[in-house]
C-alpha cells in the first residue's frame, strides 16, 4: 500500500480513505488532492511516484501535465477581462482580432468561443506536427477558415483549438500572452503553483506523464474511435497537427503555451485557483465578484457533442458543468474543466469550495471526467 503523505481535516476523513483506496490499484504511480473551503485547506494529499521508474516520490508541490483541466484556467483568464469591461461575451471576436472575420465569421460572438458552439472544433488546413508550437500559424488558420456548421447551432468540443482562439483573444485585448497574463493576473496574485508553459526552474518538479495503457476487447476508446475515420471533424480536432504520444514529456512541450491541453500544476495550486473563484467575497484572494461567479457557472449548452460521440455534456461559458453520471458535487452552480487522463478541478460557490485532483498515471474511457476523480468527489461531499 502506498504512504500518504500530507494533511487533512477529521471531518475529511473519507476523502482520504478514497484516495488511499486509489493506490490499491498496482498500476497507480503518483497523484494528489486538495480541497479549499473558505479559503482554507481542508485537504492536502498525495502519494506514490513522479516517474514510471518510481524513483521519484511525489511531494507536495510536485507539478503535472492537467491536459484539458488547462482550459478552465484560460476560461477564467477571459472572464477578467469581461469584468473589467475589457471584453464583451456577446461583441464580435472580430472586434478584438479583425482577422477573425474571415471565412465569414464577421458577427460570431465571443461567447460562442467559449462554449464550443462557434464550430471551429478543428482546423481544415493540414498542418504539420511542428506547427503545434507555432501560435502565429494555428491563430491565422483558425481566422481565415470558415466554421465546420453554423455557429451557435451545435455543440463540439474545440479539444485543442479552444486554447488558441481564447489564448489569442486574451492576447488581443490584453497585450500579453495568455501565459504571462495567467501568471500575472490569477496563479502569481495566489502564489498558486499553476503554469501555462513553464519556467526551466521547475523542471525538477514536473512529473512524468504516463500514456493510458491499451484498451481491453470491447472497451470503448475515444482515440481508437477517432482513428477509424482520420479524415473526420473529430480526428481533425485532436489530431491537427498531430499531438505525438512523447510530446508531453519534452522540454519543448512543457515551455510552450498550449492553453487547452498543456497547463502544469499542483493539486494544491488549482485548488486554490478555484477555492478563490468559489469565494468571491474574500477581498484578499478575489478573482472574479459575484455577478461573474454566477455566470461561469449558468449552463449555456447541453446535450450530445458533436465531436465527442454525441457523449452528453453541460457547459457553461468556458467552463465544463456537471452532468447527471458525474457531477461536480450536489450543488447548482459549480464549474470547472476535467482534463484527459483523470485530472479534475472545480469550484462550487455554494460551498466554498475548490477541489483539485491530478495524477500522472493517464486512464482513458467512455467518461468525460473518470472513476478516479468521481469517488473523491463522491467522498469529499459525503463529509458535509
Amino acid at each position: 500500500m502506498a504512504q500518504i503523505s500530507g494533511d487533512w481535516e477529521p471531518r475529511f476523513a473519507r476523502v482520504r480513505e478514497a484516495f488511499a483506496k486509489l493506490f490499491d490499484d498496482p498500476s497507480e504511480v503518483g497523484g494528489a488532492v486538495a480541497i479549499q473551503l473558505e479559503g482554507r485547506f481542508v485537504v492536502d494529499l498525495w502519494a506514490g511516484h513522479a516517474d514510471a521508474a518510481r524513483s521519484r516520490p511525489w511531494q507536495r508541490d510536485t507539478l503535472v501535465n492537467v491536459f484539458s483541466t488547462t482550459k478552465g484556467m484560460a476560461a477564467l483568464c477571459a472572464h477578467r477581462l469581461v469584468e473589467r469591461g475589457k471584453l464583451d461575451m456577446d461583441a464580435p471576436v472580430a472586434r478584438y482580432w479583425p482577422e477573425f472575420a474571415g471565412g465569414g465569421k464577421a458577427c460570431l460572438p465571443v461567447r460562442q468561443l467559449l462554449n464550443h458552439s462557434a464550430g471551429l472544433p478543428a482546423i481544415r488546413r493540414a498542418l504539420a506536427p511542428s506547427a503545434l508550437f507555432d501560435w502565429e500559424t494555428l491563430t491565422d488558420a483558425l481566422a481565415e477558415q470558415e466554421p465546420w456548421w453554423e455557429p451557435g447551432t451545435c455543440h463540439g468540443y474545440h479539444a485543442l483549438t479552444f486554447g488558441w482562439l481564447v489564448g489569442e483573444l486574451v492576447r488581443r485585448v490584453s497585450g500579453m500572452t495568455i501565459g504571462r497574463f495567467f501568471q500575472d493576473e490569477i496563479a502569481g496574485r495566489l502564489e498558486a503553483d499553476v503554469y501555462i508553459g513553464t519556467a526551466p526552474t521547475l523542471d525538477p518538479r514536473v512529473a512524468e506523464t504516463i500514456l493510458a495503457p491499451l484498451p481491453k476487447p470491447g472497451e470503448m476508446n475515444l482515440m481508437l474511435e477517432i482513428l477509424k475515420n482520420p479524415s473526420s471533424v473529430s480526428a481533425r480536432a485532436f489530431l491537427n497537427p498531430l499531438l505525438l504520444p512523447g510530446v508531453v514529456n519534452t522540454t519543448q512541450w512543457r515551455r510552450a503555451e498550449i492553453p487547452a491541453a498543456n497547463g502544469h500544476a499542483s493539486a494544491r495550486g488549482l485548488a486554490q485557483v478555484y477555492g478563490a473563484a468559489a469565494s468571491p467575497e474574500r477581498a484578499a484572494t478575489q478573482l472574479l465578484g459575484k455577478e461573474s461567479i454566477q455566470r461561469a457557472g449558468s449552463e449555456e449548452r447541453s446535450g450530445p457533442d458533436a465531436i465527442l460521440f454525441d457523449q452528453f455534456v453541460r457547459y457553461g461559458p468556458g467552463f465544463m458543468l456537471g452532468t447527471p453520471d458525474e457531477p461536480l458535487g450536489p450543488n447548482a452552480g459549480a464549474f470547472g474543466h476535467s482534463g484527459a487522463g483523470g485530472s479534475l478541478a472545480f469550484a462550487d460557490p455554494a460551498a466554498k469550495l475548490g477541489f483539485a485532483y491530478v495524477m500522472n498515471q493517464m486512464q482513458i474511457g467512455p467518461y468525460l471526467i473518470g472513476p478516479r476523480a468521481n469517488a473523491l468527489v463522491k467522498a469529499t461531499y459525503e463529509c458535509f
